[in-house]
């Protein structure tokens, strides 16, 4: 039987900042797509292990320390992997603080800067992998042999409803008929966050989108498009966590975690994910990561949004209130959402277009911008990022603040 996971740490003021990203690596999301895509003679599809270590060395070269400094160690491998005890041993550490702890970047950054801040250890190293393309996953249709499914699969699935993608499309119907919103509205936030990953080197889907592309391409639920939908594909991220007090002399500007929330969906689950989109819960959950870390959401300056859909993105960018209801297409289509926009989103191409790593990538994202080292998509002077995790029943906000060099 699997461990339980372990639950949220409180949203409390006095873990606010201390702890600090301090290293990030990532795999080739880009070069490993295209060739899984070709799959050429001699190619070998990527283990988790493989894309662990690979993310980890890169992360541990990152942030300048040694192997030995690392006394932490928390593995996420959504689809299945090694334990933490057996990744510690393939990497050649000897962590005195060990867990395996989920997969979906929400819980287990609080988690392990909750351990930091309790001296269970001084520097973890968070390590995520996970090979949905190449164990060709599917997200949609009957289950996959040895796999659960949430218990909306079972009582819906008789009416078309056996994937995330069709909760999105009634998200999307009813947004249209409430506020008039078009799909070439929709495709708008599409276009954006395609733009954003031309910026960016390591994102999957490179080729610029037009609302024609956009248009032409097909329904997968309708009224959502295969462009509404975010991407799979093999990939591993390490982000490296440190206590905050031990940062200054590190070679990068520290990444604080500077407060987080949780909320849930207690009743009416369809009547608050469609007609809602959610909003309670954002704003609760919200509410919480702001008081921790003493800012309110105008201290924002860039949001980093759990983009599993389009419509998604759009649910939550209004629920935390960057635009009114109804309001956030007009502003992505007015450039609001891009690098230099009144509030850049997902700035590397989230999981649209960058890479679907189940918002790790979206850290990863804030880390380098937070550093001012987004190379050709840095936004300016920026010092406090938003990250935004919501699933059909839940959120799970994260703030950062831009330490000190």
């Amino acid at each position: 039987m699997a461990a339980p996971q372990p639950k949220m740490p409180p949203s409390a003021a006095e873990l606010s900042c201390k702890a600090a990203i301090v290293g990030v690596g990532e795999t080739d999301f880009a070069a490993d797509y295209r060739a899984w895509r070709a799959r050429g003679p001699g190619f070998e599809a990527p283990e988790v292990e493989g894309l662990a270590a690979c993310a980890f060395e890169r992360a541990l070269e990152d942030s300048g320390l040694a192997r030995s400094e690392i006394d932490g160690l928390s593995v996420s491998f959504l689809y299945g992997g090694p334990t933490a005890p057996e990744v510690a041993q393939m990497l050649g550490l000897k962590p005195r603080y060990m867990i395996d702890n989920g997969g979906i970047m929400a819980g287990p950054l609080p988690v392990a800067c909750a351990a930091v801040a309790s001296g269970e250890c001084d520097t973890i190293a968070m390590v995520y992998a996970v090979t949905p393309r190449s164990l060709a996953r599917k997200f949609g249709g009957e289950p996959m042999a040895g796999t659960a499914a949430p218990p909306s699969y079972y009582y819906f699935h008789p009416w078309g409803w056996s994937s995330q993608a069709a909760h999105w499309a009634y998200i999307w119907r009813y947004y249209q008929n409430e506020f008039g919103a078009t799909e070439a509205d929709l495709g708008a936030v599409a276009i954006q966050l395609r733009n954003n990953a031309i910026m960016n080197s390591n994102a999957i889907m490179q080729t610029p989108l037009s609302i024609e592309d956009y248009l032409a391409s097909r329904y997968i639920v309708r009224p959502l498009r295969l462009l509404d939908l975010c991407l799979v594909n093999d990939g591993g991220v390490c982000l490296i966590v440190r206590r905050a007090d031990r940062t200054r002399h590190l070679r990068h500007a520290p990444v604080l975690v500077a407060g987080w929330g949780e909320s849930k969906v207690r009743s009416k689950k369809m009547h608050t994910l469609v007609r809602e989109r959610l909003a309670p819960q954002i704003q609760e959950a919200g509410d919480q990561a702001f008081s921790m870390a003493g800012m309110g959401v105008s201290h924002v300056q860039h949001f980093e949004c759990y983009d599993a859909a389009t419509i998604h993105l759009i649910g939550q960018f209004e629920g935390f209130g960057f635009a009114a209801p109804g309001e956030g297409l007009e502003f992505c289509k007015a450039g609001g959402m891009a690098v230099g926009g009144r509030m850049p989103v997902n700035t590397a191409g989230g999981m649209l277009s960058g890479a679907y790593m189940h918002g790790w990538n979206h850290v990863a994202e804030i880390t380098k911008q937070l550093r001012h080292e987004a190379t050709g998509r840095q936004i300016e002077g920026v010092e406090i990022s938003l990250f935004s995790l919501a699933q059909t029943d839940q959120v799970h906000p994260i703030l950062f603040k831009r330490g000190v060099a």
